[in-house]
């Protein structure tokens, strides 16, 4: 077995643990927004449910739940964007390991000469290739939908 193929099978596998601890970490990211989302909805039920029952509560009492319920939009809101970043970095996982596993597939038809392709062979490798188009251009969109959100934020 050729050092570079143990090379590249080696380097695969590396990318292929990187690509699942990531999305490891997306996904127990994603669970705490989630409970975050739920605390914060619980706290905005509370002040609401005070600046609406409290009629002779002082005014600067009513301008700090206000705040309060603004700070916890505000919050709500900046979650909701990063719910957003992770839910496309998941995409992109998706899209990466896809790519790599036509990758695979193509190199195999590659790998083999010319003379002993079938048709169907080559009819295959055809195929891969146009999946492997879509699979570069769906991540295309994802990183122009990524810039035309950073541009907008800024």
């Amino acid at each position: 077995y050729p050092t570079w193929k143990r090379t590249l099978t080696r380097r695969a596998r590396e990318a292929q643990m990187k690509r699942f601890c990531k999305a490891q970490a997306i996904q127990r990211r994603l669970e705490e927004i989630e409970v975050t989302f739920r605390e914060l909805e619980q706290q905005g039920i509370k002040l609401e449910k005070l600046l609406r029952d409290e009629e002779g509560t002082p005014a600067n009492q009513k301008t700090q739940w206000m705040n309060q319920l603004l700070y916890l939009v505000q919050k709500k809101n900046s979650l909701m964007s990063e719910e957003s970043d992770l839910m496309i970095a998941v995409q992109e996982l998706k899209l990466e390991e896809q790519q790599w596993q036509l990758d695979q597939k193509l190199r195999c038809y590659m790998n083999k000469e010319e003379s002993l392709k079938t048709p169907e062979d080559r009819t295959a490798e055809q195929e891969i290739l146009v999946q492997l188009l879509d699979v570069v251009n769906k991540r295309n969109v994802l990183i122009h939908i990524q810039e035309e959100k950073r541009l907008s934020e800024l």
